[in-house]
């Protein structure tokens, strides 16, 4: 089986530690979680982990089977990119001199759709929204001017298909 990139979605209740145990499950079977994020769902007091990782189907779907084991684990999912829309944020902080003195900051702003969130005397600061690499590539065309501070996001997914963890949750939400 060759590698590929799986997000992996959680449901939870929210206890403390449970994060700390679902990635003890990665270490133990030394795969790096390339992205992670934790948010509310769409029902109140179930928390959704997304874990993003780059191996095996079979190694993903053990991992999830291990995952559900946890008491606080309502269920467990996993996708390929192919059958989730998701996104990634960024904020990049650039020297505020670039953006008025290098007519090719704002080309690079314009082109990949970033926006100016804050503009100060001494930085001004971009967000990007979108694929892994398309923020890369905007990382890639700052680099040679000086990137002050980055910062990205973990991914965030939804899936293109209906999941029936929906009524899961709203079973759950009823107890």
């Amino acid at each position: 089986m060759e590698n590929k990139w799986f997000t992996i979605s959680v449901y939870s209740e929210n206890n403390v530690g449970l994060l700390n145990r679902i990635s003890g499950i990665f270490l133990k079977r030394h795969i790096n979680i390339e992205s992670l994020n934790v948010s509310k769902s769409e029902i109140n007091g179930v928390s959704k982990f997304t874990v993003v990782i780059f191996t095996t189907e079979d190694w993903t779907r053990k991992i999830v089977q291990q995952i559900e084991k946890q008491i606080e684990v309502i269920k467990a999912f996993y996708h390929t990119d192919e059958e989730t829309i998701y996104q990634e944020s960024a904020l990049f902080k650039i020297a505020s001199n670039l953006l008025f003195d290098d007519r090719q900051i704002q080309n690079i702003i314009k082109e990949s759709n970033a926006q100016i969130v804050t503009v100060s005397r001494e930085y001004f600061v971009l967000a990007k929204t979108g694929r892994r690499g398309e923020i890369d590539e905007m990382y890639h065309q700052l680099s040679p001017y000086g990137i002050m501070q980055f910062v990205r996001s973990g991914r965030i997914a939804v899936t293109k298909s209906v999941m029936q963890i929906t009524a899961l949750l709203k079973e759950f939400q009823t107890k």
